[in-house]
């Protein structure tokens, strides 16, 4: 028979939710710091592979959905690609040459009227003599391993007056635009074998220099050009694939016949390019002028290289 003090005990409070929770996570689940790291690192990975292969899944989806005898339609020819390959030949030139009075071939050049308008035209008009002057009786000056290019004519003297006289004037704001549209819309290497160029720029020649000059009492800074600018009759004829020549030369043209005389015009010797010496890179560092002088001479053929007779053909 029980006592009636056990009856008088009061009843055991009961512990709030939060309490009896926390109690039992705390009895069940007993993690070492080793064991919670593996778990959490464990949990990650399994979360962002989840995330990678849902856009897998949802480009497989994407192409399911497509009918099995339909295929993405093909991406029309870009503009580039028709400006680069309309090289329609609308003019014909030819040039005979001679090494050391002794002829040696003529030279059938066509001339890219529809893509180099401006360039085309200016080689036409100084191969016939429209100009005033032509590129008879006028060098190569130099040979290199890649290209022959022809010295065109003077802008001074002679040429520049009888280029006056006809109303004709040597600006190559024309043939830089239409170079600069050429070197964006092809892409690649445009002075490929046989490619016949008008030099537009010289990529060699250096940015002008501040200088301080008096005028009128006053110092004012001006700047000073170094070199000389192309005047856009200097041409280039291409032995092999030159891109070197894209960043100053502008395609007008190619050779249609003749390109062994081009090849023998290659073969001539020319004076030994010699920048690898350690007294013109010394000269070169310092400004001598004498470096200069010796650089234009480089490549230049011992032999005389003319152009005796040009013209168009019908």
């Amino acid at each position: 028979m029980q006592s009636s003090a056990q009856f008088l005990q009061p009843p055991a409070t009961p512990l709030p939710p939060k309490q009896i929770q926390a109690t039992t996570i705390s009895k069940c689940i007993k993690f070492s710091r080793r064991e919670l790291a593996i778990s959490t690192s464990s949990s990650l990975l399994l979360l962002l592979g989840s995330q990678a292969i849902e856009p897998l899944n949802l480009s497989r989806a994407r192409a399911d959905e497509l009918p099995p005898d339909k295929t993405e339609p093909e991406q029309e020819p870009s503009r580039k690609i028709e400006y680069c390959s309309n090289q329609n030949v609308t003019k014909r030139a030819f040039l005979e040459v001679s090494v050391d009075g002794e002829p040696i071939g003529r030279i059938v050049i066509g001339l890219y009227g529809d893509s180099a308008p401006f360039g085309s035209s200016r080689f036409s008009n100084l191969v016939s003599g429209a100009a005033g002057v032509s590129y008879r009786r006028k060098d190569f000056v130099r040979i290199m391993p890649n290209y022959v290019q022809h010295g065109g004519l003077r802008s001074y003297g002679v040429d520049a007056e009888l280029a006056k006289n006809t109303g004709r004037t040597m600006a190559i704001d024309n043939l830089v635009d239409e170079w600069e549209k050429q070197s964006e819309m092809c892409q690649g290497t445009k002075n490929v074998a046989t490619s016949v160029s008008l030099i537009v720029r010289d990529p060699s020649k250096p940015p002008p220099k501040m200088k301080l000059v008096a005028r009128g009492g006053k110092l004012e800074i001006d700047q000073e050009e170094v070199g000389k600018d192309v005047n856009g009759t200097e041409f280039t004829i291409a032995l092999k694939d030159s891109p070197e020549l894209d960043t100053s030369a502008l395609v007008i043209g190619s050779v249609l016949e003749g390109m062994d005389v081009v090849e023998k015009l290659g073969q001539v010797k020319t004076v030994k390019e010699n920048t690898s010496s350690p007294y013109f890179r010394a000269a070169k560092l310092i400004g001598d002028k004498r470096a200069v002088v010796a650089e234009r001479g480089f490549n230049r053929p011992y032999s005389k290289v003319k152009i005796t007779n040009c013209g168009l053909m019908e």
